[in-house]
C-alpha cells in the first residue's frame, strides 16, 4: 500500500478560476438586477439550489468517470456551483441578509485557503527544495500567514464575531510561532 495519491493541481487552479469568476459575476449580475427572480408558485428559487445541483454533478462525474476532459468539466462544475452556493453564504448563515459582509469574509478565506493548498501541492512535487524549505519551518511559517491574515480581519472590520474569530486565529498563530522558536531552541541544546 505505498500507492501515492494521485493528485490533479491544473483541475484545482480551473475550480477555484472557476469558484471566483461565477462569485463575481452572481455578485455583480444580482448589483445590476436585484429584480430579476426566479419565482415558482410563489416561492423564491435561490442561486444557490443550482450551486448544489452542480456540485452534486461534478462529484458524480469526478468519482465515477476518469476521463481527462470530464475531469476538467467535473473542476469547472465545482467551481461554478461552489461559486453560486458561496454567492448566498451570508443568506444561508443569516436567514435573510444576502449583503451581509461575512459573505465576502468567508469567500476571501476560502480562496486564499484553495490557493495555498494548491500551491503547496504543486510546488511539493516539482521542487523538492521548496518542499523541504517548507517542512523546515512549516509551523513557523503558516503561523506568520494566520497571524497577517487574521489582523488584517480585526483592521476591516467592525463584526463582533469576525473580530472575535480574528483574535483567537491570531492568538492561536502566535502560539505557533513562539512553539517554532521554542524547538529551535531546544533543538541547539
Amino acid at each position: 500500500m505505498d500507492e501515492k495519491i494521485k493528485t490533479k493541481p491544473n483541475l484545482s487552479i480551473i475550480a477555484l478560476m472557476s469558484f471566483i469568476t461565477s462569485f463575481v459575476i452572481t455578485r455583480v449580475f444580482t448589483s445590476l438586477f436585484p429584480g430579476i427572480i426566479l419565482e415558482v408558485r410563489g416561492y423564491h428559487i435561490h442561486h444557490f439550489w443550482y450551486g448544489l445541483a452542480m456540485l452534486v454533478v461534478s462529484g458524480w462525474l469526478g468519482i465515477s468517470i476518469e476521463d481527462e476532459r470530464i475531469n476538467r468539466v467535473a473542476a469547472i462544475l465545482f467551481g461554478a456551483g461552489g461559486g453560486l452556493v458561496g454567492d448566498e453564504i451570508g443568506l444561508l448563515l443569516t436567514f435573510g441578509d444576502y449583503w451581509t459582509e461575512i459573505t465576502y469574509t468567508i469567500v476571501i478565506i476560502l480562496a486564499a485557503l484553495a490557493s495555498i493548498l494548491m500551491l503547496m501541492i504543486r510546488y511539493s512535487k516539482l521542487n523538492r527544495d521548496f518542499a523541504d524549505f517548507l517542512r523546515s519551518g512549516a509551523t513557523f511559517y503558516l503561523g506568520v500567514f494566520i497571524f497577517a491574515v487574521s489582523i488584517a480581519f480585526i483592521f476591516e472590520t467592525e463584526n463582533t464575531l469576525v473580530i472575535l474569530i480574528s483574535g483567537s486565529s491570531s492568538i492561536i498563530a502566535l502560539i505557533m510561532i513562539l512553539t517554532y522558536f521554542v524547538q529551535k531552541i531546544i533543538r541547539k541544546k
